[in-house]
Order: C-alpha cells, then structure tokens, then sequence
C-alpha cells in the first residue's frame, strides 16, 4: 500500500473547520507529526488552493486539532490546536481556537474519551495545551448521543444547529503570554516603519490580541471581508503592526520571526463605534443592537466573522478602563455585544479590580455550535513515516 490511513474526523465548530485526531493516532516526535499533518491539510500549496488535501484555502478551514485524557485532575482532555499555513510549511501551535474549542467536547465523547449523561448536558473540562488554559464545554445529549442538530442560529454559519455554551476560565491570567498586558500599559505607541507611530492595546485573553481603532488604519469599522481582499498595501501595513506588537509583547525576537514562524499569533483587531451595516450575506446589522464594531485578521486576511478567542479579547478588554476598546465601548453588566462581518455576537465577562489598576478576568461566555462533518480515515503517503 503506497498510502497509511489514519483515524481522523472532520468537523466544523463556530465559523470554522478542522480535522480532529487523537493524539496517540499520530507519530509522537513532533517533526514527524507536523510533516504528516501538513501534508493532511494538502500545505504548502504554492498555488494557494489546498486541492491536494483537506483545508479550505482560507485561515478558517486550514486548521488541525488533537485530542488525548487528560493528565491533569481537573480536566477530562487535553487538546492542542495547529493553524495551519497555506503556502509555507508551517503550523503553528502558538495560540487556540476559540471557534474549535466548541467541537472539542463534543469530538472528546463521540470518542469515547469522555463519558457523558445519556440525556440532558455534558460538562467536559478541557485543557487548552497550547496557551495553558481551562474551557468548560456544556455540551448537549440525546439518547446517549451528542446532539448536533437544533435551532440555535450562529452568525456566519448557514445552517442551525445545537448550542454549545463555552466558559473560558481566568482567560487573561498570567500563561504562555505572560501578563494580561505583557508591557504594562493598557495602551501603547507603536513606531511601524513607513507609517509612524500608531496607538493599540497589547493584551492576553484567550489568546495575545492587538487592538487599534479602525480610524487609524484609515477604515470605518464595517469592512467586510471583500473590502479588505486585494488591498495589499493595507494588509503589508497590519502585518507590519502585528509582527512589531509581538516583539514587545515578548512574543517574537524580531518582526521578521514573527511573520515567518508565528502568523497565527497575536492577532490584530480593529474597532470602532456602531454603525448600520449589511452583513456579508445581506442581513442588516443595526447600530441600535450592538455595542462596538470589530473586525480581525487571522493569518493574513480578514476574518469572515470574528475568532472565538477574539471574543474573549474584546470581551476582556471591554471591561477593562483604559484600553483602546474600553474607550469605545465599556462593557455593560450583561457583557458586550458587537457586529463583525457575518453578523453579530454577543460575549458574557465576569471582571472585577483587585487593587487600584489592576484587574481579574474570572470567566468569558459565549455560545456556539458544532457539528461532524466526516468520519473515518485520512490518507497519506507512507513515504512520510
């Protein structure tokens, strides 16, 4: 056979896609994992399409999940995200998923990592590996079975679905980013090279998140994805910010590492005050419903809707006097409510100061949905082990 089949499952969560493995499935040396995982996705593509494997040619189908029991007495599993890149031999495993977090506890019972109640709600505590992280998974049963289907419509998505309620436990606490604000500051100023100095929020929640006013990039804030697609000097400029925001986030050595080997992480976010707009399938956003505009850019274009983890950020940040989106939008009782392309979403945040300037992010709350797509055995060249 010139070809190894290994178990996996191909799965939406949120607005995203991905293949879901069990770790012990796949080569333990990391080199040999990642060289099949790649090769999984079909990247490096130098055509940019992914025709030869599963991604999607987009940041948001281009993405690999694994899956294992937990080690840890508080969690059930442990699960490690990879953004895959489509043109470059690179996953990166820097940050989460916040849209797949929502298929981690469903895929861990469906696989019989984690045993759930026949009917009623499955509670699956889930150690993020990658930014060292506690999410709780409230996951619906049915007759001893998952249930995928129902009626929860979810912005960005086509069809309906069963809701998946998410928890992000202590989201901002001190972990592989270091602190909430790794410089300090609720607010900094940026030199880019061609541009000047640019002022932004370096923050870890969910996962490192840069956040800008849209007016300073020149934009109103409802962009859709289209608007920002082709527009290569805009995009050179918010690869130039991001790359210069992970050096002094800690992140990066150099703006040129964290182009090259961290694409996935921080993430670069820009928002602004509402205003009406048409979603990226026609439906009218009205100001009146939303707190804040925000979009965000994922591996080097702008996100169809907005990441997970990107809620998390701006949930966090929202609740925080003195950041950049906290000047726009402070965040209410209830939480924050914000369009981006697709649509609208609402996020739920627990914050309290503990002492004069510094504050806690006990919980984020957001609702998704998530569905199996596929099931069975992936395909690779044997040439590979």
């Amino acid at each position: 056979m010139n070809q190894i089949r290994i178990p996996a499952v191909y799965m939406r969560g949120g607005t995203s896609k991905g293949v879901f493995f069990i770790a012990s499935d796949l080569p333990a040396d990391p080199t040999a994992r990642d060289r099949i995982l790649l090769r999984v996705i079909g990247s490096p593509d130098r055509y940019g399409k992914q025709i030869d494997g599963l991604g999607g040619a987009t940041s948001s189908t281009s993405k690999v999940v694994l899956l294992a029991k937990s080690t840890r007495a508080d969690c059930d599993v442990d699960y490690l995200f990879g953004a895959v890149a489509i043109d470059q031999p690179v996953i990166d495993w820097s940050g989460n998923c916040g849209n797949l977090s929502s298929a981690v506890g469903p895929f861990a019972i469906s696989s019989g990592l984690v045993e759930a109640p026949s009917d009623g709600t499955a509670m699956v505590r889930i150690w993020q590996a990658n930014v060292s992280k506690k999410i709780i998974a409230h996951v619906p049963m049915r007759a001893g079975q998952v249930q995928e289907l129902g009626d929860f419509e979810l912005d960005g998505v086509a069809f309906p679905a069963a809701e998946v309620k998410l928890d992000f436990i202590d989201p901002a606490a001190d972990g592989e980013g270091g602190a909430m604000f790794p410089t300090g500051n609720k607010i900094d100023r940026i030199e880019v090279p061609g541009f000047g100095l640019i002022e932004a929020t370096l923050i870890n929640a969910g996962n490192p998140t840069i956040f800008v006013d849209a007016a300073s990039l020149g934009l109103i804030g409802t962009e859709l994805q289209s608007d920002i697609a082709g527009r290569d000097e805009l995009i050179a400029l918010a690869e130039g910010i991001r790359s210069r925001c992970a050096v002094a986030m800690g992140l990066a050595d150099s703006p040129a590492a964290a182009t090259a080997t961290r694409p996935h992480t921080p993430k670069l976010a820009f928002v602004a005050k509402p205003a009406s707009y048409l979603a990226s399938d026609g439906k009218p956003v009205d100001a009146q419903a939303i707190d804040l505009l925000a979009r965000i850019f994922s591996m080097g274009m702008l996100h169809h809707a907005m990441t997970g983890t990107g809620a998390v950020a701006i949930a966090a940040a929202a609740a925080i006097p003195g950041t950049v989106v906290h000047r726009i939008a402070p965040a209410g009782v209830d939480g924050i409510c914000f369009g981006h392309p697709s649509g609208s979403l609402g996020v739920g945040v627990e914050a309290a100061e503990e002492a004069e300037g510094r504050w806690a992010i006990s919980k984020v709350s957001l609702s998704r949905s998530a569905r199996r797509l596929m099931e069975g055995w992936v395909l690779v060249p044997s040439e590979l082990l």
